[in-house]
């Protein structure tokens, strides 16, 4: 009996220690709308996940690692979605699935994602994770190029060379229409995809 105990301790602990972690990246990304990445303080984010700042040094070194679990977190739901992309049979309903995921996701976490392209050349783990996000998109663009019967390879007007191009607009036109509005969004949304549409030869 007295064996099992601390055991479920262990698990109560983990599920605390994940509650806690939750409401920690959660207030880190609501300051980053209040204050700003450069603004917001570890002391910030401790009051706001309602800890003290030596129980937040429990899980992050620093405002940097607290950002740079947000920014992993939120590509979480970008690779998801990169993975449904490249699953998808039918062309042009996976370019409007996809355009359509990539708006509800700036919607939803786009403060993030522009702090993980401001921060991806200053800080090396941002980097990593924002251009290993940006491979899995382009393997999942070329994908659908090619099954929209574009040439495989690396060529300017082969599959993976326009991938890296689409993806890499894709990126800087959401960027910079997130500065701006929902509506913007929207706009950005329908240019890139019918570039896309265009790229693969689906706009007839």
């Amino acid at each position: 009996m007295t064996g099992n105990h601390p055991a479920r301790g262990r698990r109560t602990t983990e599920r605390k220690g994940d509650v806690r972690e939750r409401a920690i990246l959660d207030t880190c990304e609501a300051l980053l709308a209040q204050k700003g990445y450069d603004a917001m303080t570890v002391g910030d984010i401790a009051q706001g996940a309602g800890i003290t700042r030596g129980a937040l040094y429990f899980y992050f070194g620093s405002k940097q690692e607290v950002v740079t679990a947000l920014v992993a977190r939120t590509v979480e739901h970008l690779w998801e979605r990169s993975r449904a992309t490249a699953q998808s049979d039918e062309p042009r309903q996976a370019i409007a699935t996809a355009m359509q995921r990539t708006v509800d996701l700036w919607n939803e976490h786009g403060l993030v994602m522009r702090t993980a392209i401001d921060l991806s050349l200053t800080v090396p783990e941002i980097g990593e994770l924002w251009n290993h996000t940006a491979d899995l998109f382009i393997t999942a663009i070329t994908a659908v190029l090619e099954r929209a019967g574009i040439r495989a390879g690396s060529a300017p007007d082969q599959a993976s060379a326009l991938a890296r191009a689409l993806c890499w607009m894709i990126e800087r036109t959401f960027y910079h229409a997130s500065q701006e509005s929902r509506r913007k969004l929207r706009e950005a949304s329908a240019t890139c995809e019918h570039i896309w549409l265009t790229s693969a030869g689906l706009t007839a």
